[in-house]
């Protein structure tokens, strides 16, 4: 169930799409991370979008222990919502993420418990699939996730948004692969995703063995990113757009697509054409298929289309 706060911002914008800088000044208002959790502020700006953002601005929205746990309790909520089709993902302060919060870690990564290298082994395997779920589940979560990245987005950051399945940023953002500089193979994704997203593994080597910096105009001539915004404020109008877009689709055949996106991007094609033929079975069953049909023949817009919850 959602909890009380984010209630009280659906009820406050239930049903209103209202214009993009209205809500951008609405969702920049957040006093802090929204209980329970610590680290996270979860909004509603329309009755179909869901905000989340990481709400660390005076430690550079640094993932310390909680983010890590609050990640997975978040997105597993989202996935079951049936008010959410869509999910926008930003941060607060001045920049995205300065990414994992050493000081905070250390103890997990660097003194990891057990009676001997068996033990303190097969801990530390656990503490790092534990945080690979932590963006996993973004990828698992059947709604759409819109990532906006102003600033720096580094380490854990990358690995963060190439879970996501849109991403913007801002003409001043940057991205490093930064875990080679602090001793470290990165764990959690990049390594794994970014070659997928990006297309040239020459170029993903360059990143994640050098730790240098990506800049937002190589970010999206490499296909990292879609767009490129002026600001920030531009920025959250865009992806609020471009979330509405999607919140007025079907949310059978939106879902259905992200599904089978991710399943076809880890897949042959003859396996990804038979995993799409089993579930358009059950899925083409669906009143929206009509509706939709219909709403074009009368020349309405989609989102005069009234489609039941997912």
């Amino acid at each position: 169930m959602l909890s009380f706060s984010v209630r009280s911002a659906l009820t406050k914008y239930r049903g209103l799409w209202l214009p993009s800088q209205a809500l951008v000044r609405a969702m920049s208002s957040s006093k802090g991370p929204t209980s329970p959790y610590a680290t996270l502020s979860i909004s509603r700006p329309t009755e179909s979008i869901t905000h989340v953002e990481l709400h660390r601005p005076e430690k550079r929205n640094a993932m310390n222990k909680a983010f890590w746990s609050e990640m997975v309790d978040c997105f597993n909520e989202i996935a079951v919502d049936p008010d959410c089709r869509v999910v926008v993902f930003s941060a607060a302060g001045k920049i995205f993420t300065a990414g994992l919060d050493l000081m905070d870690m250390a103890g997990d990564i660097l003194q990891p418990e057990g009676d001997d290298t068996a033990r303190v082994s097969w801990n530390l395997r656990r503490t790092v699939a534990k945080y690979q779920e932590s963006f996993s589940v973004i990828e698992k979560c059947p709604k759409p996730v819109v990532v906006a990245v102003h600033g720096a987005c580094v380490g854990g950051g990358v690995d963060l948004i190439t879970a996501c399945d849109i991403r913007l940023c801002t003409q001043d953002a940057w991205f490093q692969v930064k875990e080679v500089d602090v001793g470290l193979a990165a764990d959690v994704g990049t390594l794994q995703r970014l070659p997928k997203v990006i297309g040239s593994r020459s170029l993903v080597n360059e990143l994640a063995l050098t730790a240098r910096k990506m800049y937002a105009d190589e970010a999206k001539s490499s296909g990292l990113v879609s767009r490129v915004f002026a600001n920030k404020e531009d920025m959250m109008a865009g992806a609020l757009e471009m979330a509405g877009e999607i919140a007025g689709r079907s949310p059978v055949a939106v879902q259905g697509t992200k599904v089978n996106l991710i399943y076809a991007r880890d897949h042959s094609v003859e396996e990804g054409l038979n995993y799409m033929a089993t579930w358009n079975m059950s899925m083409l069953q669906t009143h929206d298929v009509m509706k939709s049909v219909q709403a074009a023949m009368e020349k309405k817009s989609h989102k005069e289309v009234i489609f039941s919850k997912l």
